[in-house]
């Protein structure tokens, strides 16, 4: 169903976290990122290791395996003993920053605060992963190759899954952390470029509990009638309660309204929300202003339908409450 909102969720509704305090972690992890090291490859073939991060920043960095290429990717988890649902957050294309590390602490760490166990992939091309970046491998191509791409990207994502489970199987380290998450509670979310990686894993396989699609080909949409064809009859695929969401002031909106009606069509619970415009205070690339409402300066606005979504469909056990 579309749903229009008037208002904005105020920020005091973070729950546990304040939105100053994710401003603050958020930059840190950007300030953080810097350069590359020397030695990276060498780094990137210790595919188990974890690097413990200080405590503050409540998150491990891990590096696994998709095919020939190593993918980096930052996990979350919350305080006690679980087991917990697990939300994957794809991030958005980031054109310019690729190679910046950036764990994107403003989502993750609302997440995590009420309950949720995050993964945050950086997909081949960004941070420390292997690969092309998705600039550099696609160029203005908005057809064929865009969707090769965007399928690899998906895969990268489905293979960290895979990583995972594995792991809490697993005698190393990262059991610890992975050993807690309840996998028949996975839910895969996307914003931008993410959101259509989002679609396209969810659509492939059938192990998530929800998908939440944050305003995915909304900036090619109007440009690429691939993509007007392929995410509809990715949509058609998902098997899963999904919530579409994006601002009035975005290139278009029919990107997610479409996808939210294929969903419907095939006989899932499926929620469209269109929010009001929405005014970013810096716009560096000048895109459509509406668009922003999923970076930090836009989250008070949407987390508290986010966080209901995946309370009601990803469901509650005893050490994995909602809070």
């Amino acid at each position: 169903m579309l749903e229009r909102k008037a208002t904005s969720t105020p920020a005091r509704e973070l729950g546990r976290v304040g939105l100053a305090s994710a401003l603050i972690c958020w930059l840190a992890g950007i300030c953080s990122a810097g350069q590359q090291p020397v030695g990276l490859h060498a780094q990137r073939n210790r595919i188990s290791q974890v690097q413990r991060q200080p405590q503050r920043n409540s998150y491990e960095t891990i590096y696994y395996k998709n095919g020939s290429l190593n993918i980096e990717a930052y996990l979350y988890k919350p305080g006690g003993n679980g087991p917990f649902p697990l939300v994957i957050y794809n991030h958005g294309s980031r054109a310019g920053q690729e190679r910046k590390e950036i764990p994107f602490r403003y989502v993750a760490s609302v997440l995590q605060a009420n309950g949720f166990a995050v993964l945050v992939p950086e997909r081949r091309g960004y941070g420390k992963s292997d690969g092309q970046t998705f600039g550099d491998e696609v160029g203005r191509d908005v057809s064929q190759i865009m969707m090769r791409r965007f399928h690899e990207e998906a895969s990268d994502v489905l293979a960290g899954l895979a990583y995972l489970k594995e792991a809490s199987l697993g005698s190393h380290s990262l059991r610890t952390a992975a050993g807690v998450i309840d996998f028949d509670r996975v839910a895969i979310m996307g914003w931008s470029h993410g959101g259509v990686v989002s679609l396209l894993a969810a659509s492939e396989k059938h192990e998530f509990a929800a998908l939440i699609n944050q305003a995915a080909g909304a900036l090619t949409w109007n440009h690429s009638p691939t993509l007007q064809s392929a995410l509809p009859a990715a949509a058609k695929r998902i098997r899963v309660p999904a919530l579409c969401m994006d601002a009035e002031n975005d290139a278009t909106t029919n990107a997610v309204r479409t996808v939210g009606d294929a969903v419907r069509s095939s006989g899932q619970f499926e929620r469209t929300i269109i929010y009001p415009p929405f005014t970013p205070t810096k716009n560096a690339n000048n895109i459509a202003p509406g668009h922003l409402i999923f970076s930090m300066e836009g989250i008070s606005i949407w987390q508290s339908d986010m966080l209901t979504f995946l309370r009601d469909h990803l469901g509650l056990k005893d050490g994995g409450a909602i809070r």
